[in-house]
């Protein structure tokens, strides 16, 4: 959460204002060059000029010694509106000020374009089957909404044209593949019954077939080329439990790229194995969680249950480990995650080389359609 501040002004061209952000400061200093600039938490906290000897003015704190985990519990202008007064979160209620022209000079990044973190808003992703004129249109309307955001939640497709769910799963194909997209069988077959009684799909033998929950993920990462597109369709829903959420990936890179660049740097070059095993089915792939301009476009492989032990070297295991970590804390924080519940004749579409995807556990009759498709 921000810091509270006690006088924020709005707007940074009315002169001087503060955006408290999570992390980090935004301090807008009006006229001038640069007109903001951002700066870290911890790197604040080690300016604060309490920590300098009374008599030599030489600073007392070595960075060390600052967490980097350091929080504001309150942070805003002098009534001057010329420094920025922070209250920090510890103990001893450490009160520091800052000068903006000092601020001014020191500024490290002058000018920072602000990248934003995957979005957790549903509707902007939502149609209604019934606002369509037929199943036609809303499965162009549906692939256009996933080329620009990668996902679409459709409601109520089955009883727009009059149909059970089950009944309505072949013309949804059909209506797909008029729109551009094949189906692509996979080692569970055509189409997945993705049940805890499932009786028409060969290799159940995983998570998908359970009443576990399944945190974020791809599918099929340990395919050298995985299936572009997945279409979950609901047939019934659980008792309790069993909703979906969803992650931009490819927004994710971008924000872990713009906050945390060596974290990035290995998320896209270090190669990892994914392995999937299974009683009649076994596949292995090499290759980095992120691959931002591939043959496709950007490529995302997450998926924590297949991931094989990591290789990477001693000198490297440690900072591969914290770069992981930073990506998956982005991805699983439920602020930046589109969260619903898919009711009988509910469907989603989404890139599965860009969103990740998971359930929460359940108990109950729970019963999606999985079909896999690839652009023609």
């Amino acid at each position: 959460m921000s810091p509270t501040s006690p006088d924020l002004v709005p707007g940074p061209d009315t002169g001087p204002s503060l955006a408290p952000h999570e992390g980090w400061l935004r301090v807008h200093f009006g006229a001038g060059s640069p007109s903001h600039a951002d700066f870290h938490w911890f790197w604040l906290r080690h300016q604060c000029d309490v920590d300098r000897h009374p008599r030599t003015g030489e600073r007392t704190l070595d960075a060390s010694e600052v967490p980097l985990g350091a929080r504001p519990r309150s942070v805003g202008l002098d009534t001057q509106r010329r420094r920025v007064l922070v209250t920090w979160d510890e103990p001893s209620g450490r009160q520091s000020s800052y000068e903006l022209e000092w601020l001014r000079a020191h500024a490290y990044a002058p000018g920072r374009v602000e990248v934003p973190p995957p979005p957790a808003d549903a509707a902007r992703v939502t149609l209604e089957a019934g606002r369509c004129s037929d199943l036609a249109a809303l499965v162009e309307a549906c692939v256009a909404r996933v080329r620009h955001e990668g996902l679409c939640v459709v409601r109520g497709s089955s009883a727009a044209w009059g149909r059970s769910p089950e009944d309505d799963t072949e013309p949804l194909i059909e209506a797909f593949s008029a729109a551009g997209l094949s189906l692509v069988g996979t080692h569970f077959g055509r189409v997945e019954d993705l049940r805890t009684d499932n009786t028409t799909n060969q290799n159940t033998d995983q998570l998908g077939y359970t009443d576990a929950g399944i945190d974020l993920h791809t599918d099929q990462p340990f395919l050298d080329k995985p299936p572009r597109y997945q279409l979950l369709q609901c047939i019934r829903t659980a008792d309790v439990g069993g909703d979906s959420f969803f992650c931009d990936a490819l927004a994710a890179a971008r924000y872990i790229a713009s906050i945390d660049a060596p974290a990035f740097e290995r998320l896209t070059t270090l190669p990892v194995r994914f392995h999937r095993k299974q009683k009649s089915f076994e596949r292995v792939v090499v290759s980095p969680l992120l691959t931002m301009a591939g043959p496709s476009g950007f490529l995302v492989r997450y998926s924590y249950f297949t991931l094989a032990p990591f290789e990477a070297s001693f000198a490297e295991m440690e900072a591969w480990y914290r770069a992981y970590t930073r990506f998956a804390e982005i991805v699983r924080d439920p602020r930046h995650q589109v969260r619903l519940r898919l009711e009988p004749g509910d469907f989603v579409l989404y890139d599965n080389h860009r969103m990740l995807h998971g359930r929460t556990a359940f108990s109950g009759a729970r019963w999606l359609r999985g079909i896999y498709f690839d652009r023609k």
